[in-house]
């Protein structure tokens, strides 16, 4: 049975108060609160374990490569990579995207080539992309959106041509909760002998992930957002590709040899983990990943899947409410955004805000998007596993009364 005020309990920041009222944190997008299981985990590798991995020949530091690795393992299992070689630790999804735009350019493309991104793409992955335009020439075509919210997956694959090197592709939209259809997506990709990188920092921490099942190239998804630390993230790729690509940095860590000559790389995966890694906070992250699997990613998902049903049902009563995005529960994730009438985002974040009330306001770092929808922002409410109805309820009050002061 789902008992999320047990899960409740494994949270501490949940019972405190803002401005006199009970905190309710409807911001799981930007960032998850942290169960205790991980902050003691990382406090207590602090206390007793803290050595740099690798290379050290002294116990603790034995130990400290040891839980890293065995985080690696973690990570490799919850999403069903073929190897640990085809997990790279970096500092989050923003990282893991520009390690691949650089590299993948450095070795693969040239003036005039293409990449396919999509309309309702974060900018972590339209800038790097352009910054690699202004230096390379290469050239970016967009993947339009339908007014349901939804890809138009016919006018994807017309986008294609012999100058196509790549599709980069959020699965989940940060703002719209769009779950595209990725499958599609990299299925008419491979027909034209293309690779796809997937952003999963919006679908990892909410449905099961099966990299080998979905078949794609690269995929990145962040640490903070399932749960873990902030500055970790990670990096799938297939094997045989990384191995293709050049580094990204260079320093410690990711050298086998170097001379003032010639520098021989390490072998997979520390060929793209320069410097001393954040040892720590993959092992936070894989207690992280531990805490969600022992909760059930499928019962997860049931969960928020009726929050976000409830949420929407509820917030329609409201006249004058305005939902962006599928309408249907089942092709959306934990995300709704919204406007009612004319009252500013901001002023709808701010008000609730004194309620005891957090959610999310602005362009959410998808400003293409919003020109699409020819809005500047939007207040954007996101659930997570431990969010209750009663939450709900208490939001949906909220913007009722607001809408009163207005």
């Amino acid at each position: 049975m789902y008992n999320v005020n047990e899960i409740r309990n494994d949270f501490p920041i949940l019972s405190r108060k803002v401005y006199g009222k009970p905190l309710i944190y409807l911001d799981n997008a930007a960032t998850t609160q942290k169960p205790r299981s991980v902050v003691e985990a990382m406090t207590e590798e602090y206390y007793n374990v803290n050595a740099n991995v690798h290379r050290g020949v002294h116990y603790l530091s034995q130990q400290a490569t040891d839980l890293h690795e065995e985080a690696r393992e973690t990570v490799r299992n919850f999403i069903n990579a073929h190897s640990t070689s085809e997990v790279i630790f970096t500092r989050g999804t923003t990282e893991s995207a520009n390690l691949i735009v650089s590299s993948f350019t450095d070795a693969f493309m040239n003036e005039g080539d293409e990449v396919i991104i999509s309309a309702m793409e974060h900018h972590s992955n339209i800038v790097p992309w352009q910054l690699q335009a202004a230096k390379r020439g290469i050239a970016i075509k967009v993947i339009p959106m339908n007014d349901d919210g939804t890809l138009n997956i016919e006018e994807y694959g017309k986008l294609f041509s012999e100058k196509t090197k790549i599709v980069s592709v959020t699965h989940v939209s940060n703002v719209l909760g769009t779950v595209n259809p990725v499958d599609e997506i990299i299925r008419i990709a491979h027909d034209h002998g293309v690779p796809v990188m997937i952003d999963g920092a919006q679908s990892t921490p909410h449905f099961t992930v099966d990299v080998q099942a979905l078949d794609c190239e690269f995929f990145t998804f962040s640490g903070h957002k399932i749960y873990g630390p902030t500055g970790i993230g990670v990096l799938y790729g297939k094997e045989d590709w990384l191995d293709r690509l050049p580094p990204y940095q260079g320093g410690g860590e990711m050298i086998e040899s170097v001379t003032f000559e010639k520098t021989v790389f390490e072998r997979l995966p520390f060929k793209f983990e320069a410097g001393t890694p954040d040892y720590v906070a993959t092992h936070g992250l894989a207690k992280a990943l531990e805490y969600v699997t022992a909760i059930g990613m499928e019962n997860i998902t049931r969960h928020e899947k009726e929050l976000t049903r409830y949420a929407m049902e509820r917030m329609k009563e409201i006249e004058g409410m305005k939902i962006f995005g599928p309408a249907d529960v089942e092709k959306k994730d934990a995300v709704i955004s919204f406007q009612l009438r004319d009252i500013h985002h901001l002023d709808m974040g701010t008000l609730l805000d004194r309620l005891g009330i957090a959610i999310r306001t602005g362009h959410h770092c998808a400003q293409p998007l919003m020109d699409r929808l020819r809005i500047a922002g939007t207040a954007r409410a996101s659930f997570a596993l431990y969010n209750t109805k009663e939450e709900v309820d208490a939001f949906v009050k909220g913007i009722a009364r607001i809408a009163t002061m207005f």
